[in-house]
């Protein structure tokens, strides 16, 4: 399947998420905040599919990974994750550079099918 690379700072929801996307056959690798996600973006040789981040995060958070990760790996595909409705904001000026921005809570069904269909999306 799909290699992806997770950020996301609240331990049991990054746990829950790897869990639910390795089920579904991906390769999962978690981070804790944006800087750490980066670094591995940066030292990865194997190429991600897929960035999954928070938004909201201490050290970097996903805006500022996201712009990132879209300048080095543009063929990258970006979902961004949110609780507060300032940050889903915040992200509406990158439409050009994100697939889509999910809103928290989800559950895990919501969780794979927006993943599913933002790794379908690049074979269109």
């Amino acid at each position: 399947m799909a290699r992806i690379l997770l950020a996301e700072d609240e331990e049991a929801l990054r746990a829950f998420v790897a869990r639910a996307l390795a089920q579904d056959g991906h390769v999962v690798v978690a981070t804790a905040d944006g800087a750490e996600a980066l670094d591995v973006l940066t030292a990865d040789r194997d190429g991600f599919d897929l960035l999954l981040t928070d938004i909201r995060m201490p050290v970097m958070d996903g805006i500022a990974l996201a712009l990132a990760a879209a300048r080095d790996r543009p063929d990258l595909i970006i979902l961004l994750m949110t609780g507060y409705a300032d940050q889903r904001e915040r992200a509406s000026g990158l439409d050009a550079l994100i697939h889509d921005v999910i809103a928290k809570p989800f559950s895990l069904a919501e969780i794979k099918a927006a993943v599913n269909e933002a790794l379908a999306s690049k074979l269109r």
